[in-house]
């Protein structure tokens, strides 16, 4: 793989327009070689090439350098020592300082094109190490927050352990032989004697590494505290002023916790203010699970923020190198050495930080265990695996061959003609259709994945799976496939049943299919044993919980996001109702059900049509109650207007009436209008008429624009698809009333995974608009105002 596409691959996407533009450096310099060409008689020309093939040949004879040797080289032999460029700092108004550089021969032949390479080059330098400065910044600012943060978790421990304690130190702890556990942890030194430049995260790991110089990672008992309580005190009296933190940062804090369950934020409404620490068991363990998140993520920023520097370093090296080579000129050794000592190439505040990061975490969350620490911090990348691509292909082919087998035997048997034919469409084919939803969204999900991959869309970290769990879309279209065969596989079971006069007895039994089909889908997805891609079951299930029961749960991208799939899936929750009257209430031994004439059964006919828009309605006050977004005031009123609508278009459906019929028209016409106005300008961003993509918006991640017209156009177009119930086109020639109610619901899912794609999109890019890369963890502790002062 060349090394501009290495460079795009491995970049942080949300960081993307912060890179070295190595393509646009690259683009120049091939200019520079065309200028130079032109100008170039051809026998001088094949002498050079002929030369360059013969160093090529030899090569391959040359003496191997060893593979840790610095990727740079020497400057060659051939090549004049006269400087080609001149470099110097410049300090600007601001106090920033920038690189410039002097090209010595921009009179020569081909000097404006390298003038211009070298000013965009310095462009490009000075915009990376800018940026990387002030990450290193951010982090080092948040370095110090967690180390007020282990303050007081540690505290916290002692206090925990030791409730009888009244404003002891760890110091004192250690001298009365009070077991500490982890909790014996050096802490910051004074702030009059300590340097100014240093973090309290810096401090700390100080002390911390030089405890744990000769120790070992698995040892455990009674010798290994007194020893660690001996060091300890060997560090305390080696660093001057040092102080162990004391008890009393516990006066100055309060609990931090998210409500995350339904009491608990039932409880912060009442209380309406943030609980003090009540040095419980309980509170504990959730400070602990949220610091060791947090350290998580701090620890996920650094290894970006360390492989950004690497990269962009790597990538000024790759164009001098390239320019060096097309100019036969030694410019890049200046170069060069002053990247290296740039704040980029001599900075080593992250490589540090990272390690004093790993060394906090795994003696503090990880039991000293450092294999299993550096695994949670470092979790490995996800392989793929060919028995994943055997069986998607495998249940695939059998999918197609067992929907031809259907089709075939239902034409052959004439089924739906048959005096049992209406019975089976109104019975046995909603029952069915159900896994067809299910599975047509799979295939519309796998489909966003393998584009979202494919356009560099981040959508792991968009919906917060947990790095190496995230489903890859064959495994999607796996699941999809697999449920495919089960459910075709009980279709024609089912035909055969009931047209065989061998098995035609066993009536109950083949009723009976769909329900144990049904069951088994649902063990499958509540399975707590670690198969079946377990993470994502459980992911799923979270978020469903989060919707069932809002606004009780703070609302996540991965909910609100669910909540809209659901609202594509309102003839599958019909369907759901359906099982529960066909198997519940009706003869299903016979075949036959009085459903549709139960008032019980019209009741729920209704309010299930409506649940999914009522959980995303109240999604959004929540929001808005939290965020204090004006917008989600107007998305919660084209929830409630489609609320309305589909309450109307229910009514219809179920009395019907002129008067309905048009309440109905008129409520769906003015509920899809906002909803697609929403869709295209909210959601997905487009129809700006001032943005450079006329109509779209400015940046765009698939280079055809066309697509993103024909997205709107059917965006339009399958929105409407709903009006053939509400106009009363019902009846068509050669499909049942059941068929066609099935197609428009799998245009609306269709519809669904097209906006699926668009819409994260659209986040991707608001993402990298603003750099944000990470996601925000809480932290457990609350310092007070006053606090904060004196520190």
């Amino acid at each position: 793989m060349k090394f501009g596409k290495e460079f795009v691959a491995q970049m942080v996407q949300e960081w993307q327009e912060a890179y070295m533009d190595y393509n646009y450096l690259k683009k120049i310099l091939k200019e520079v070689l065309h200028s130079k060409q032109r100008n170039t008689p051809s026998p001088m020309a094949a002498a050079a090439t002929s030369k360059g093939s013969l160093k090529r040949r030899a090569s391959l004879y040359r003496a191997f350098s060893g593979l840790t040797n610095r990727y740079r080289g020497s400057p060659r032999k051939n090549v004049s020592e006269e400087e080609v460029i001149l470099i110097s700092a410049v300090k600007e108004e601001g106090g920033e300082g920038r690189y410039q550089t002097m090209f010595m021969n921009a009179s020569g032949e081909g000097g404006e094109l390298e003038l211009m390479f070298f000013k965009r080059l310095d462009d490009e330098f000075n915009k990376v190490v800018k940026f990387y400065k002030k990450k290193v910044k951010e982090v080092m600012a948040e370095a110090d927050d967690l180390s007020r943060q282990m303050d007081a978790l540690i505290a916290l421990r002692i206090k925990v352990e030791n409730p009888e304690l009244e404003g002891a130190n760890i110091g004192n702890l250690a001298t009365n032989g009070v077991s500490l556990n982890s909790a014996s942890v050096a802490h910051p030194i004074n702030d009059r004697t300590r340097n100014p430049e240093w973090s309290h995260m810096e401090v700390i790991q100080e002390v911390e590494m030089s405890n744990e110089t000769n120790s070992e990672d698995d040892k455990r008992g009674s010798d290994d505290e007194n020893s660690a309580s001996c060091s300890q005190g060997k560090a305390t009296h080696n660093i001057e002023g040092f102080r162990p933190a004391s008890l009393e940062v516990l006066d100055h804090v309060k609990i931090n916790v998210e409500p995350e369950t339904p009491v608990s934020t039932m409880k912060n409404i009442i209380a309406s203010s943030k609980s003090d620490l009540s040095y419980s068991k309980e509170e504990l363990r959730k400070a602990e699970e949220l610091m060791a998140r947090a350290f998580m993520a701090f620890h996920q920023k650094l290894r970006l923020l360390k492989s950004y520097c690497f990269l962009n370093q790597l990538a000024f090296s790759k164009i001098m190198k390239k320019y060096d080579k097309i100019t036969s000129q030694n410019a890049s050794k200046a170069y060069l050495d002053m990247v290296d000592s740039s704040y980029l190439g001599s900075s080593e505040e992250v490589t540090k930080l990272m390690e004093r990061v790993e060394a906090t975490f795994v003696k503090h969350f990880a039991n000293g265990n450092h294999r299993k620490g550096m695994n949670t911090l470092r979790p490995k990348a996800k392989r793929e695996k060919h028995r994943t691509t055997f069986s998607l292909g495998f249940f695939s082919g059998c999918s197609f061959a067992l929907m031809i087998a259907v089709i075939v035997l239902i034409h052959a048997r004439d089924v739906l003609n048959s005096s049992g034919g209406p019975k089976y469409m109104e019975n046995i084919f909603p029952l069915y259709s159900l896994f067809g939803f299910i599975v047509l969204h799979m295939i519309m999900y796998a489909a966003n994945i393998y584009f979202w991959k494919r356009y560099r869309v981040n959508y792991a970290f968009i919906f917060g799976f947990k790095q190496g769990t995230e489903l890859d879309y064959r495994e999607v279209l796996l699941l999809g496939s697999g449920l495919a065969v089960l459910t075709l596989v009980g279709v024609l079971s089912n035909l055969d049943m009931e047209m065989d006069p061998r098995t035609k007895s066993f009536t109950a039994i083949t009723e009976l299919i769909p329900l144990g089909l049904l069951t088994l889908v649902l063990l499958i997805t509540f399975c707590p044993f670690n198969i079946i891609y377990r993470s994502s079951r459980f992911f799923l299930i979270q978020c469903a919980l989060h919707c069932l029961l809002a606004p009780l749960y703070k609302v996540i991208l991965p909910d609100f996001f669910l909540a809209d799939q659901l609202t594509s899936q309102v003839q599958a929750f019909r369907n759901l109702e359906f099982y529960v009257c066909y198997y519940g209430w009706g003869d299903f031994k016979k075949r036959s059900n009085r459903c549709y004439e139960s008032k019980v059964f019209e009741s729920f006919y209704f309010v299930v049509a409506m649940i999914p828009y009522w959980i995303r309605f109240l999604q959004c006050l929540r929001r808005f109650f939290e965020e204090r977004d004006s917008m989600q005031v107007y998305n919660s009123v084209k929830y409630l207007s489609t609320i309305i609508a589909v309450a109307l278009r229910t009514f219809y459906d179920l009395k019907r009436g002129m008067t309905w019929k048009i309440l109905a028209a008129a409520t769906s016409g003015f509920a899809t209008i906002i909803s697609t106005y929403w869709d295209i300008v909210i959601d997905w961003g487009l129809l700006r008429p001032n943005s450079r993509n006329p109509w779209l918006r400015d940046k765009l991640v698939i280079p055809k624009k066309s697509v993103y017209f024909v997205a709107m156009g059917l965006n339009v177009l399958l929105r409407l698809a709903w009006m053939q119930t509400v106009l009363g086109f019902r009846q068509v020639p050669f499909l049942h009333r059941t068929a066609l109610t099935a197609i428009v619901a799998c245009l609306e899912i269709i519809r669904r995974g097209i906006w699926n794609f668009f819409r994260l999109e659209n986040e991707h890019l608001n993402n990298v608009g603003k750099f944000r890369a990470f996601k925000s963890v809480p932290l457990p502790f609350y310092y007070d105002d006053d606090e904060d002062k004196s520190v």
